[in-house]
């Protein structure tokens, strides 16, 4: 079968190395993809809101599925479009997707069916968000309605920041008409985790958790990005989390979408805030999360396209998902500057090296070929992701490939995963100093 993936990023070049494993697939075309993509698939020359020209490509070539990675294309409708024209197409509609594409509605939706989230309050006026944050006092989060490349999130720990952040969104419109409308909501307390399903709109079938490090830097400091890194599982969902997000996130969102005549299908990723056995849900994403995806689809055993067809066909529920019990690591290496502005073009040294390295990937994000050279072409260039024994060793060997690879100007974060190693740690201790009670007991 010949399989199109919408997309250029680290995600779906996760996506296309996942695909590119089934005995089913021929061929595997992506569009536009990057420097790390073309050497398992075909790239074509296509935005990914082109909607029209990804269509009559895929009309053309005979697309048997289509994968779509990022946001933009499914608030953009593709899927309606495609289903349209009988087309198999993967991942939710745009009455599904809005559920990324709009923050009012999600957190509107949310309370509707008391899933449980952060209060807040919905604004329009400038002035008015600045009243209530006065009233309210810091600490704070600010959010642009619309999409924002995962940089529309604003914590601001005092009033002057949280008024700063209303005039980024508002006056200064930095995330464009995405803040036309923002929301102002307490800041939660508590440990973030991601947590992705795959789901034909009855049956919810969850990959294994995961957590994301959205701060530019070290220990969390910094502005937020689209992700720097990332490892599953996460330790701080338990299995016992697991089922409460289950029962009371997953299940109710499915359900309150059929209700809202707004049939959900594809990937749904919850952000998670946990906070000991209370569980808030920072916000829905209507795909696979990036960086997660890496670290996730490495340890998808299973055919990911008898996933996707599953869902498409909604016998989600005869499948039975394999996933390899090693943990992964993700450490994402970006380009000098980013978020903000940085310079492309970067050739990048080391690659060759660690592709001799076993139970390393090191997928693509933001590069393309220059003279015959792999070299940067994004905030976020490369998501090196490893998988070891334990985590620790995952972590480890994810580090070491890291420090084969080198470009004018790059930088990463030294501690992704160090949070998982002290979770670790702390419920070790404490199973052993449980134990102990208990000998003594006895």
């Amino acid at each position: 079968m010949k399989v199109l993936v919408i997309g250029s990023g680290g995600r779906e070049h996760a996506l296309v190395w996942k695909i590119h494993q089934s005995p089913r697939v021929s061929k595997i075309y992506c569009a536009p993809g990057n420097a790390g993509i073309q050497r398992m698939a075909e790239c074509v020359e296509l935005s990914v809101t082109d909607v029209e020209g990804l269509l009559s490509f895929a009309k053309k070539e005979k697309i048997d599925l289509t994968v779509v990675g990022p946001e933009l294309s499914l608030t953009a409708g593709i899927v309606d479009t495609f289903e349209q024209q009988g087309l198999r197409i993967f991942g939710p509609s745009q009455d599904g997707a809005i559920l990324e594409g709009s923050k009012v509605y999600t957190k509107e939706f949310l309370k509707k069916y008391n899933i449980p989230s952060a209060k807040f309050k919905v604004f329009k006026d400038r002035e008015k968000a600045k009243q209530y944050i006065d009233e309210c006092g810091a600490p704070l989060v600010v959010k642009a309605d619309g999409l924002a490349a995962g940089k529309g999130v604003i914590v601001a720990s005092t009033v002057q920041e949280a008024k700063e952040a209303v005039d980024l969104i508002m006056r200064d419109k930095a995330f464009g008409d995405a803040g036309n409308f923002l929301i102002v909501e307490e800041c939660l307390k508590g440990e973030e985790a991601s947590f992705i399903a795959f789901t034909d709109g009855q049956t919810i079938l969850p990959l294994p958790t995961s957590q994301d490090h959205k701060a530019a830097f070290d220990g969390d400091l910094g502005p937020n990005t689209g992700g720097m890194g990332a490892y599953s599982p996460a330790p701080v969902v338990t299995e016992k989390i697991a089922d409460q997000v289950m029962q009371e996130v997953m299940l109710p969102t499915i359900q309150g979408m059929a209700k809202e005549g707004r049939p959900y299908k594809g990937m749904l990723y919850a952000g998670l805030m946990i906070d000991g056995d209370k569980v808030n849900v920072l916000e829905f994403n209507c795909r696979f999360g990036d960086p997660e995806a890496q670290p996730l689809l490495m340890r998808l055993e299973s055919d990911v396209v008898d996933i996707f067809d599953a869902v498409i066909d909604e016998r989600l529920d005869q499948v039975e998902m394999k996933i390899d019990p090693r943990p992964t690591v993700c450490v994402v290496m970006a380009s000098g500057g980013y978020p903000g502005s940085y310079e492309s073009g970067k050739l990048i040294e080391g690659l060759e090296k660690v592709s001799d390295m076993r139970d390393v990937v090191v997928f693509h994000a933001g590069t393309t070929v220059k003279d015959g050279r792999v070299v940067s072409a994004g905030g976020r260039v490369l998501g090196v992701t490893a998988i070891g024994t334990d985590l620790e060793k995952a972590i480890n060997l994810a580090y070491k490939a890291v420090g084969h690879i080198a470009w004018t100007g790059s930088f990463f974060r030294t501690d992704i995963g160090a949070k998982a190693l002290r979770n670790v740690h702390e419920t070790s201790m404490r199973k052993e100093v449980e134990n102990k009670a208990k000998h003594i007991g006895n």
